[in-house]
């Protein structure tokens, strides 16, 4: 039976596509056929007229798995807006139905899979009179989720605020990761023990800037 685990972050550009490639990689070199996921992709790049999908394009290459990342994404949007907007502008809108069955079908292929959300805890997909926000998705998977988290400073207000909105929709939270964590600043290494005080959730990792590897236990992985 496949094993999945959800990557969402306290907002855009914290590092989820990075940290799910390394977490791909990670479970790769142990030998487990693992694979990769993302509902909805906003931002796409265009080349030759075709839509590529970059952040799906990176995890894969990193991982080393060399498979065609369109088959990997549900929705890829061209606009560098949120999901929602990029779906209207172009007129494709988010159905759950469809991303619950591209996962199913790709759960067949490997033992686990890595599925990365957009944007933040609560990015929505679609906002007409079928609203689907980012816990809607994480529910219907039936995934917990990790949080990746800066190591910056105003870290400690954004994790505790994601944490409280992922335990008050039900969402079960299987840990923290931190990214571009310097072990030698005071206030990052305070920061992650804060973090673990206010929330009560453990930092699986603290991952340094331009890491290439990962550690983590599989135990985080919630069987389906």
């Amino acid at each position: 039976m496949a094993k999945g685990i959800f990557i969402t972050a306290t907002g855009t550009d914290v590092g989820k596509t990075y940290i799910s490639a390394l977490m791909l990689k990670h479970l790769r070199k142990t030998g487990l056929n693992a694979g990769y996921y993302k509902p909805v992709l906003s931002g796409a790049l265009e080349k030759d007229g075709k839509l590529i999908p970059g952040d799906c394009d990176f995890v894969l290459k990193f991982a080393g798995l060399d498979l065609p990342p369109k088959n990997f994404v549900s929705y890829i949007y061209k606009e560098a807006v949120s999901p929602h907007l990029a779906a209207l502008i172009e007129n494709n809108p988010v159905e759950l139905s469809k991303i619950i069955s591209d996962y199913n079908d790709i759960k067949k292929q490997f033992d686990y899979v890595i599925v990365e959300g957009a944007g933040g805890i609560a990015c929505p997909f679609r906002l007409d009179d079928k609203k689907i926000l980012l816990p809607d998705v994480i529910k219907a998977l039936n995934l917990d989720i990790i949080i990746v988290a800066s190591s910056e400073l105003g870290t400690i207000n954004s994790t505790v605020l994601t944490t409280e909105y992922a335990k008050s929709h039900g969402i079960n939270i299987g840990g923290i990761i931190l990214n571009n964590f310097d072990p030698n600043n005071k206030m990052q290494c305070d920061n992650l023990k804060q973090i673990e005080n206010l929330t009560g959730e453990k930092v699986l990792a603290a991952v340094k800037n331009n890491a290439q590897d990962i550690e983590f236990n599989l135990d985080i992985f919630k069987e389906i």
